[in-house]
C-alpha cells in the first residue's frame, strides 16, 4: 500500500470570500474567511483549522509523506504545519510544500489538474509510485482515505452516496455524477444530468454516486494526461475529471468507484462554517494524535 498523500489548496477560495447576508459569523470568522485559504479557517474546537482534523484523519489511515499543493501566498500554511519547503515534522507526518505558479496572462490558478502537475514536476518521485489526492476544504474520513490505500485498482475515486451528502438539494444537484459499470468500474462522469436523465445513473445498488475529489492514481500512467490536460471549454481551468476520462480512453478498466456512503463536511462558502464547526464539535472535540 502506498503511503504518499497530496492535499490540494492552492486554489483562491473565491466563493468563500464573497459577501452574504449570513449573520451567524464572528468578526474573526468573517475576517479569516476573506483572508485565509479554506483549509486554514479556524472551526475546530479550540481555533485550529480544518486541515488539522484532516491531516489527523490521514495519519490514521496511515500515510506518511504528505505534499501540500500552496498559492504563491501560501505562506501561512508554514506557520501552522512547517517553516521548510520540505520534510517537515507534524506529528510524525512528514509534510512538504509544492507551489502552484499562476501562467502568465491569468488571474486565477489554472485548475486541479495544473495544481497536481505542477506538485509532481517539482516533486518527480510521485511519478513513479502510487498517490492520494484530495482536497483542503473537506474532511474525509480516516475510513475513506484507508479505502484508497488499500485498495488493488491502480487507480481509484471514493464513490460517495449522493442521499447520504447533508447538503441541501440545490447543491447537490449541482454534483457531477459517477457512471460505472457491475464491477463499479467508472465509465463516466456526466456533468448536470437533467431530472428525466438521471435515473440512468443509478449503479447497481440502485445509488447516484457522485465523486468530492478523493483519488488514488498510479502515477507513471496519470502522468501523460496531466501534462496534456485540455482546458475546460466553460470554467476555463484543467480539471482533474478531465484528466481521469482522458485516461480511461486508453485504459478503460482501471479505475474503480469505491463506494461509500458518509457525509463529507465541505468548506465552501461562508455560510458552511458553522456547519462544520458543529460537526467537529461533536465527533472530534479532542485529537489524540499519539
Amino acid at each position: 500500500m502506498h503511503r504518499n498523500l497530496i492535499i490540494l489548496a492552492g486554489g483562491t477560495s473565491s466563493r468563500m470570500k464573497k459577501q452574504t447576508s449570513f449573520k451567524g459569523l464572528s468578526d474573526e470568522e468573517i475576517k479569516q474567511a476573506n483572508k485565509r485559504s479554506k483549509g486554514l479557517i479556524g472551526v475546530g474546537p479550540n481555533g485550529r483549522p480544518l486541515m488539522d482534523y484532516l491531516l489527523y484523519n490521514v495519519k490514521l489511515a496511515g500515510y506518511k509523506k504528505v505534499y501540500i499543493i500552496i498559492s504563491e501566498k501560501g505562506e501561512l500554511f508554514k506557520k501552522f504545519y512547517g517553516n521548510s519547503d520540505r520534510d517537515n515534522d507534524f506529528h510524525g507526518l512528514d509534510i512538504s510544500f509544492a507551489i502552484q505558479y499562476i501562467p502568465a496572462g491569468r488571474a486565477k490558478p489554472f485548475g486541479t489538474a495544473d495544481a497536481l502537475f505542477q506538485a509532481v514536476e517539482q516533486y518527480p518521485e510521485l511519478n513513479e509510485n502510487y498517490y492520494t489526492v484530495c482536497n483542503s476544504d473537506n474532511l474525509y474520513s480516516s475510513e475513506v482515505l484507508f479505502a484508497l490505500r488499500a485498495t488493488s485498482s491502480k487507480n481509484a475515486f471514493i464513490s460517495y452516496d449522493r442521499d447520504t451528502m447533508e447538503f441541501s438539494s440545490e447543491r447537490i444537484s449541482r454534483f457531477a455524477l459517477a457512471k460505472l459499470d457491475e464491477a463499479n468500474h467508472l465509465l463516466d462522469i456526466v456533468e448536470k444530468p437533467t431530472q428525466k436523465e438521471i435515473n440512468k445513473y443509478k449503479d447497481k445498488e440502485g445509488k447516484l454516486r457522485v465523486s468530492m475529489n478523493a483519488f488514488k492514481f498510479n502515477g507513471s500512467t496519470i502522468y501523460p494526461y496531466l501534462k496534456n490536460c485540455p482546458v475546460h471549454p466553460e470554467r476555463n481551468e484543467k480539471e482533474l475529471p478531465t484528466v481521469l476520462l482522458n485516461m480511461l480512453k486508453e485504459y478503460p478498466n482501471e479505475t474503480i468507484g469505491i463506494p461509500f456512503s458518509e457525509h463529507v463536511p465541505d468548506l465552501t462558502a461562508k455560510e458552511d462554517i458553522v456547519a462544520v464547526k458543529k460537526y467537529l464539535n461533536k465527533y472530534y472535540s479532542k485529537l489524540s494524535w499519539d
